[in-house]
């Protein structure tokens, strides 16, 4: 079964999401430029809430290069080790499971790592389990460094194929069966793909469903301590922005979570209430404290169906124009969507649930009408059975 979320949502002067040179992101769709979110800064934006939403802290994860911070903090905390000495320890520890170091800074890993809360604390206790034999090695490192007889990408080159009990205890320690957010947006391990998860949640860039044009503001600053008879700006500038009506579209594959969360029905069904009021809520966090663009979406539509899926960005293909964009952009939403249903029928459509904040509801049952989020998240929960 899949649960689709659309949403039209507008935001005023913003920079939610920027690009290298720190201009709001665009696409071009249908001949024209369009105002676009990231789909990674939207799943980041959605994360951050699992826990508001639910779950707890040992239900959902972290991406990071910091391990070997972090478990060597919990040797020196919990098992009394020096910590320089367990810096080395347990960067021999991720080099032994198969992991490679950054080449410039060995107290990172080689990439970031999706893994559970809990996995700093399963690398520490493994890492003094074997400390004698990692602690020699890590002697045995720092000597070829110190004789400069290590590559320059040691970290790289020193990775080892695991043996079986080594690969049980990186098995352990990178366990997601329990991770949320892991589950939900998956991961891949370059190193072992026995570690790789299929992600259960596909997230759509959001574009906006008009034109757009980004433009700047120009800004000064003044001294408050400048002298009274001194005048002018301490500081100028530019912040690019613009202002737009995105369309957002993500699912959610129960399936694909239910595997992945090892058929625990009880968690599956938190995570999915989880993973539908945060993606309602996500809102990145790109220049906020200048702009406070934090407008909810105004238009929603959920559809559980058994299987199939329809992204409606195409409802947008011409963009759209004149004085209401979110109502013209919701009456395009649903015009599009009810088309596809009249061609392609609705057998596949399990519940189909709808609200609008600023627009009638057109084109609709009038059952399939939410009065409010509560009733809108309750219903679908229900035809899932989750």
């Amino acid at each position: 079964m899949i649960i689709e979320l659309h949403l039209l949502q507008s935001f005023p002067v913003s920079n939610l999401n920027r690009d290298d040179v720190g201009q709001p992101k665009t696409a071009t769709f249908g001949g024209q430029l369009r105002g676009r979110i990231s789909s990674q800064s939207l799943k980041r934006a959605a994360r951050l809430l699992f826990n508001s939403y639910g779950l707890g802290a040992d239900e959902t994860g972290v991406r990071t290069k910091r391990l070997v911070e972090r478990a060597a903090g919990l040797l020196r905390d919990e098992y009394n080790r020096d910590y320089e000495e367990a810096v080395g320890v347990v960067s021999s520890g991720l080099l032994a499971l198969g992991f490679g170091l950054d080449k410039r800074r060995k107290t990172l890993t080689e990439y970031l790592l999706f893994v559970g809360n809990e996995a700093g604390k399963l690398l520490a206790d493994y890492c003094e389990r074997d400390w004698d034999r990692l602690a020699a090695d890590a002697a045995d490192r720092a000597k070829a460094a110190e004789k400069k007889k290590a590559d320059a990408t040691e970290g790289r080159k020193s990775k080892v194929k695991p043996d079986k009990p080594t690969l049980e205890a990186a098995a352990r320690i990178l366990d997601a069966s329990r991770v949320v957010d892991v589950a939900l947006f998956g991961r891949m391990i370059a190193d072992n793909k026995d570690f790789s998860v299929n992600a259960a949640s596909q997230v759509a860039h959001a574009i906006s469903t008009h034109a757009v044009v980004n433009e700047y503001d120009y800004y000064t600053a003044v001294d408050d301590l400048q002298p009274e008879d001194e005048s002018g700006a301490d500081m100028i500038g530019t912040v690019d922005f613009n202002s737009a009506c995105y369309y957002r579209y993500a699912n959610l594959h129960l399936d694909q979570l239910t595997e992945n969360l090892r058929g625990d029905t009880e968690l599956v069904a938190r995570a999915t209430r989880a993973w539908l009021e945060a993606f309602i809520d996500a809102v990145p966090s790109g220049k906020q404290n200048s702009t406070a663009a934090l407008a909810p979406p105004e238009t929603l539509l959920v559809v559980a169906r058994d299987k199939g899926a329809w992204n409606l960005a195409n409802a947008f293909l011409k963009p759209v124009t004149g004085n209401d964009l979110m109502v013209t952009s919701t009456q395009q939403l649903f015009g599009h969507f009810n088309r596809l249903r009249r061609f392609y029928g609705e057998d596949d459509l399990r519940a189909v649930v709808a609200a609008s904040i600023s627009s009638d509801v057109a084109g609709l049952d009038e059952k399939e009408v939410a009065p409010s989020r509560h009733e809108l998240v309750s219903r679908v929960l229900a035809a899932t059975k989750v």
